[in-house]
């Protein structure tokens, strides 16, 4: 096999930025594997086609079980709210078909254990998976998770991670989906504090065993896009401090209520010899701190992560051209067609998404009872 149909159901803002990646993929990696967009599933076929004529898919379904019969999709990307995760993924890897899907895993620990028994029985196929954590695959935060291997940093003790936007601080913003707990399962802490506790435990190699959290909602109800009022269902805000199964201390933050800031993923790894700092909002530098240097002159030093020599940067352009947020994605393609075609595991899989949704669920545990939590199956 040299080409592998892909079948996306969803195509809002993941599903263009997923299209987008599938375009670019062979083009710049040239992976073992070429990815053909063969056809995006919508409910409403008047969108999906204009969708699809915009993205660049062949043809379009109205009901994402069609994908499963057809012998032309190989892979089924998802990029549906988390309440059809489940349903859709185990499905899919039942049917035979690869199956890439968006972070969160599932709104639920049940979900995700379902999930991710259904992505063991098809491993055993020769059947792949992984859920799509793409901050992964910054070339700055894959550097950083290798200074780490390389112990540049020696033992981690701390880890200080933040995801701070500002699109909900108006409380006329209009409600969406994400507001919904029956749709989004939690608000902050799955959309975006789930990319905080992977990023975290990616670079340590550390897994949270344990945490004690505080969660918010400051604006209970807004606007409905029909009229009237909405109730916000889950939670603006979430902080919470946890430690490590190596025994590192480490602080969360995720909220959409931090104004002025857009996109900021932060995140401070500091160890007995040095220490290591990203900010998503720029995302091309790494900063590195020797500790093991002159202490007249040591100091944390910017790494802009665009030489050949960094991950994934030599595909691009030439030395000191930075890359943006989308390359992520496409990175994400990459790895995902090359284990397809090596016949791996790629990684984030399923079982590392069950893991970060029992960290979820453990949160929100803690916050309800105030007090400390155990993360199921942690040391």
């Amino acid at each position: 096999m040299t080409t592998v149909g892909v079948g996306m159901v969803g195509y809002a803002f993941m599903g263009r930025a997923h299209s987008q990646a599938w375009r670019s993929v062979g083009p710049f990696f040239g992976p073992p594997l070429t990815p053909v967009m063969t056809a995006l599933a919508g409910r409403s076929a008047g969108r999906a086609r204009a969708a699809a004529e915009s993205l660049g898919w062949a043809s379009v379904e109205t009901d994402w079980k069609e994908l499963l019969r057809r012998d032309d999709v190989q892979l089924v990307d998802i990029c549906t709210p988390g309440d059809s995760h489940a349903e859709i993924a185990v499905a899919a890897l039942d049917a035979g078909k690869h199956v890439l899907c968006e972070k969160p895993l599932a709104n639920s620990v049940a979900e995700a254990e379902a999930m991710a028994a259904a992505a063991g029985r098809a491993r055993e196929r020769g059947v792949r998976s992984m859920v799509g954590f793409n901050y992964r695959r910054v070339p700055a935060v894959t550097l950083a998770r290798r200074m780490v291997d390389e112990g540049r940093i020696g033992t981690v003790r701390h880890v200080r991670a933040q995801y701070l936007q500002d699109w909900l601080t108006d409380p006329e913003a209009p409600f969406t989906w994400r507001m919904d707990r029956d749709r989004a399962g939690t608000g902050a802490l799955g959309d975006i504090g789930a990319h905080i506790i992977d990023t975290a435990q990616f670079i340590t190699g550390q897994s949270l065993v344990g945490v004690s959290a505080l969660l918010d909602t400051f604006v209970p109800e807004r606007p409905a896009p029909g009229g009237g009022t909405a109730q916000v269902t889950v939670d603006d805000a979430a902080l919470f401090i946890g430690r490590t199964d190596a025994g590192a201390l480490a602080t969360f933050e995720a909220t959409r209520f931090a104004t002025g800031r857009k996109n900021s993923l932060r995140i401070e790894v500091s160890g007995s010899s040095g220490a290591l700092s990203f900010d998503l909002e720029s995302l091309n530098e790494l900063w590195f701190y020797d500790g093991t240097e002159d202490a007249a002159t040591a100091g944390f030093r910017r790494i802009v992560v665009t030489e050949p020599v960094h991950p994934y940067a030599g595909h691009w352009w030439p030395p000191g051209h930075i890359l943006g947020y989308e390359h992520t994605f496409t990175h994400q393609m990459a790895d995902l067609l090359t284990a397809i075609a090596d016949g791996a595991d790629p990684r984030p899989s399923f079982d590392d998404g069950l893991q970060v949704q029992r960290v979820l669920a453990a949160v929100a545990d803690s916050a309800a009872s105030r007090g400390w939590v155990d993360v199921e199956g942690g040391n």
